[in-house]
């Protein structure tokens, strides 16, 4: 097909995405419990964005040609890898799914592509706009399943050419011992995190509150790049504390269909279990719990918004990824020792400080092992930026141009000439 056909077929699956936007995103509420307004306004509308993104990046990429010594003439193409495997997670299933199937699709692939056994509603809905869109059939294909079965078959099938996997590390170490013991497959993981955000004393306060409250929070604490290690400066420590806690308290926790809503529950009971049992550590090896720390009594794998202080590096709730609503604040003194405590762990995907002082931060973006660093914001992501992770959090990048990447394979091709080129 040509590239700009593609392109065009990108652009028409937008647009349905945006004529459907209300109903997708009561699917996904529905499917995973993430409260609607945000999913409508930030989720969907994200979506829309990455599909026509990529769709303008159909028809222009291309290669460059090189001058070699000698009479030939050298020039590069960036080619379709072919068939690409795709494991969508939970906690963000549409969102996930635009970030791989618009630069799969832009470059000329095919896709099968496996929803999170726990929410694949909208995957499936997608797959009706695809084909209304006018895609020819084969070129994605969505086959539901659970991950040791659908997901081991995708990550070890000879006939696929690459896999891109979104989830935690164990699963993406999995995938990368099957792409090995099969035909080497080309894999991209965006895995886990245990993301350090640093705040000084000299920041915004209020600022820096609220951003360090959504970064836990949002998406009812389900997000890979939760700021879950707030690293506060002795200074602004207990009174950082004691408003966070209110802010927790204030946080409204319910029905997602519930415009008042901030909060809903948990993917799942195992999750909720999971959850809860971290928690629970965190009160064992001795941090205090402020506030949270239960499910509340009602219906649904609910968490309360929950607040840890006096966190120590090697407590449980420092270092595994909760992916749930729970904070932990922790102090620090100097900008030294903060920076040694950010990247002593095994995961490296964002990272964020919250200053005034422009030396500081450009210091810390400098010195954190992490793929994404945010100055005096959190979670401020958009389709054209790269967005991936250092050390166990990943390999590869998914988005921007570089995402692109990702889905080519690159050719070199040389031509002997008659007489010698300038």
């Amino acid at each position: 097909m040509d590239a700009s056909e593609r392109g065009k077929l990108l652009f028409k699956l937008a647009d349905l995405v945006e004529r459907d936007s209300a109903y997708l995103a009561t699917l996904e509420s529905l499917d995973s419990g993430k409260p609607f307004l945000p999913c409508f306004f930030v989720d969907l509308q994200g979506i829309i964005k990455t599909f026509r993104y990529y769709a303008g990046w159909a028809d222009k990429i291309h290669g460059s040609t090189i001058p070699i010594d000698g009479e030939f003439f050298t020039l590069t193409r960036h080619e379709p890898i072919g068939v690409c495997g795709q494991i969508i997670p939970w906690n963000f299933p549409l969102v996930m799914t635009a970030w791989k199937l618009g630069p799969a699709l832009s470059c000329g692939n095919t896709v099968v592509l496996k929803p999170a056994e726990q929410t694949p509603l909208t995957c499936l809905y997608l797959g009706a706009l695809i084909k209304e869109a006018g895609f020819p059939p084969g070129v994605v294909n969505i086959l539901p399943g659970y991950g040791p079965t659908a997901g081991a078959a995708i990550s070890s099938h000879m006939g696929i050419d690459k896999v891109a996997f979104t989830g935690s590390t164990e699963v993406g170490k999995l995938i990368q011992e099957a792409a090995g013991k099969s035909n080497l497959k080309r894999v991209t993981l965006e895995l886990g995190g245990k993301s350090p955000n640093i705040i000084f004393a000299d920041a915004d306060f209020e600022l820096a509150l609220e951003q360090a409250h959504q970064g836990v929070f949002f998406n009812n604490g389900q997000c890979c790049t939760a700021g879950s290690r707030i690293f506060v400066e002795e200074p602004i420590y207990d009174e950082f504390v004691r408003r966070s806690v209110e802010r927790a308290q204030r946080r409204k926790v319910g029905n997602p269909f519930d415009p008042t809503t901030e909060h809903g529950p948990q993917v799942s009971e195992e999750q909720q279990r999971r959850v809860l049992e971290l928690i629970q550590s965190g009160i064992t090896e001795g941090a205090k719990l402020e506030c949270g720390g239960k499910a509340p009594p009602t219906k649904g794998f609910f968490v309360e918004p929950t607040v840890f202080s006096n966190v120590k590096d090697h407590m449980r709730i420092a270092k595994e990824e909760i992916f749930g609503p729970v904070q932990q604040i922790m102090k620090f003194k100097t900008i030294e020792e903060v920076i040694e405590r950010a990247n002593n762990t095994e995961y490296g995907l964002a990272a964020a400080v919250f200053t005034r002082d422009i030396s500081k931060a450009m210091t810390i973006s400098a010195a954190v092992q992490a793929g994404t660093v945010w100055i005096n914001c959190y979670n401020a992501m958009s389709c054209q930026c790269p967005f991936g992770g250092f050390k166990m959090s990943g390999n590869g990048r998914e988005l921007g141009e570089i995402g692109l990447k990702e889905y080519t394979e690159l050719k070199t091709i040389t031509m002997k000439m008659s007489g010698k080129t300038s």
